[in-house]
């Protein structure tokens, strides 16, 4: 019996000490990197990979790896965010006047901001009613990443489509860290409505 509680007692120190050295080498690391927190329960879709605009998608998963992935994922985001490197979901707030390729590559701060530059791109010179005139643009800066800004311009318009639309074209340019990303999209309104929407 005292073999047995021998042996008992030899693998618990010894997972014990394995469990200590893990708590040192975390302490160093979180020394080194800046600190590790506990990340709050993701709210974001499961996904493992990105569609062809740059957002996150995949299939669905049960909660519990939605919930370990995020977890993990918010971790690596944190790590990929200080490196320069982020990719964000886009908030539904924006989803009528920004395109996937251009949300994604914007925390949700900026996604506002790209937003009302659209808004503000799209609105006529007299009055919410007129349309805009072609090369009207707006331009933001971020008010929370340093190298991050952008643009919309109305760069077509067309006043007469066939559904009784007015519909234009709009370019978004926006630069991260020095790349520069570009999205056109088409966005329509019914005449005497005052804002344009996005259109498949």
């Amino acid at each position: 019996m005292n073999t047995s509680r021998s042996a008992f007692c030899h693998r618990l120190g010894t997972a014990l000490g394995i469990l200590a050295c893990g708590c040192l080498a975390a302490t160093h690391a979180s020394a080194q990197f800046g600190g590790f927190s506990m990340p709050s329960l993701p709210s974001v879709p499961s996904s493992s990979s990105k569609s062809s605009d740059g957002c996150p998608k995949g299939k669905s998963k049960s909660e519990g790896s939605a919930v370990l992935g995020g977890l993990i994922g918010q971790g690596l985001g944190r790590a990929a965010g200080s490196a320069g490197v982020s990719s964000y979901f886009p908030i539904s707030e924006v989803a009528g006047t920004l395109t996937n390729a251009i949300a994604c590559k914007l925390d949700p701060a900026e996604q506002k901001q790209a937003a009302n530059a659209t808004i503000e791109a799209t609105r006529g010179e007299a009055g919410d009613t007129a349309p805009p005139p072609v090369g009207a643009s707006s331009s933001w800066t971020s008010e929370t990443r340093e190298n991050v800004s952008g643009t919309s311009t109305v760069v077509a318009r067309n006043d007469n489509d066939q559904a009784g639309l007015q519909c234009i074209t709009v370019s978004d340019v926006i630069i991260v860290n020095g790349e520069e990303t570009t999205a056109n999209k088409r966005m329509c309104r019914r005449p005497g409505q005052a804002r344009y929407a996005l259109m498949a």
